[in-house]
């Protein structure tokens, strides 16, 4: 497991860096593959500690936040919700096996407005990214969303291959977006 620890407003410490290495060792039990993690802490007017993570294992992002007036309690809180979230993945997995379909990559791309509403000939690119999307059933896409705190997904869906969006409707409920053929 990589762990990349980052202090934010604080000064860096290496106890605070052997806790946080520790209590994520716990979380490597439910996942086989290798895991990369990004811890950011920080302190927030002088009371407000701030713990939050990004991990990624084999495909699977997931993240926490939490904020205590401490910051080990903050640590643990964040360590116990990762904990959580993969049991719960690690239990629909058990249920529901995937498809091993192949993954497509895509690339994202910001446009300026600017370059847009002046109408110049070609739109001018702010920030490009490339991702991989695997396929993935509509249960495992909800997951996915909901493991990373996101209000939409777009997805590949393992038996029609067609791109898909999944989507948390305002109301609390789930929204799918399924393209339809000509």
């Amino acid at each position: 497991m990589q762990i990349a620890v980052t202090f934010r407003h604080m000064e860096s410490s290496d106890a605070v860096r052997s806790y946080v290495e520790e209590k994520l060792a716990k979380v490597k039990k439910y996942v086989d593959e290798p895991i990369d993690a990004q811890v950011v802490l920080s302190v927030q007017k002088k009371i407000n500690h701030r713990a939050e993570v990004t991990m990624v294992a084999k495909g699977l992002t997931m993240r926490s936040v939490e904020e205590k007036d401490n910051m080990y309690a903050a640590i643990d809180l964040m360590v116990d919700k990762i904990e959580r979230q993969l049991k719960r993945y690690k239990e629909k997995l058990k249920r529901h096996k995937g498809s091993e379909g192949v993954q497509q990559r895509f690339e994202k791309a910001v446009i300026s407005a600017a370059s847009v509403d002046e109408g110049y000939e070609s739109p001018e690119i702010v920030r490009s990214h490339s991702f991989f999307v695997k396929p993935m059933s509509v249960e495992e896409a909800v997951m996915q969303m909901d493991l990373l705190n996101r209000d939409f997904l777009v997805f590949t869906d393992d038996h029609t291959e067609e791109m898909n969006v999944v989507y948390r409707r305002k109301d609390g409920n789930y929204g799918l977006i399924v393209p339809q053929g000509r």
